[in-house]
């Protein structure tokens, strides 16, 4: 089966409003949001749990490491590669993207904190462990730091795994900082 690429000649009325508030935003119509038009359910859902994020305890680049940890994870070219793009816009430092993409430990400790915990939340399907519970909070992060971080995961995960059906085809504008696990480019 394959998915449509919407734009708003083809796409269901009732996800017309997120499609032209996602394109007035980004300059563009990223292909995540045509795929998600054929359901106005997930780009309605989707577009409120991205703005709900603008009441997120972490930081840009905080939000960013919980995105690219999830993606790469999940095994997710598009959001990788999109993330990518986002993490370079926010600031993050190009040491920790690029650790990040390779999905290797972080060098800065605080965000590795973060980004361990997030593996776990996804390894252990939300039931951390009391230990990997107490390492995130040794680092300073706090219940509600925990909550934002699954509301990311949340995201993250319904947009890989849209991906992973529609084999979404990265946008241009993402074009240099594409991503293939590295399994995957050893294959090749």
């Amino acid at each position: 089966m394959s998915f449509t690429v919407h734009n708003k000649t083809t796409a269901p009325a009732a996800s017309l409003p997120v499609m032209e508030a996602t394109e007035k935003a980004f300059g563009f119509l990223p292909n995540i949001y045509g795929v998600f038009a054929e359901s106005p359910a997930i780009i309605t859902a989707y577009a409120a749990v991205n703005d709900a994020l603008q009441h997120c305890a972490l930081s840009p680049v905080e939000q960013q490491v919980v995105a690219l940890t999830t993606s790469t994870e999940n095994n997710c070219n598009y959001c990788v590669g999109a993330h990518s793009a986002i993490a370079n816009m926010v600031q993050m430092p190009a040491d920790i993207l690029q650790q990040l993409r390779q999905q290797q430990a972080l060098s800065d400790t605080h965000l590795e904190a973060l980004r361990q915990y997030t593996i776990a939340v996804l390894e252990h399907r939300g039931r951390v462990p009391t230990e990997k519970l107490q390492a995130f909070q040794d680092a300073g992060y706090t219940r509600q730091h925990m909550l934002d971080t699954l509301t990311i995961v949340a995201l993250k995960t319904l947009s890989n795994y849209t991906n992973h059906l529609a084999h979404t085809p990265l946008d241009e504008q993402f074009a240099e900082v594409a991503w293939k696990k590295l399994q995957e480019m050893e294959i090749e």
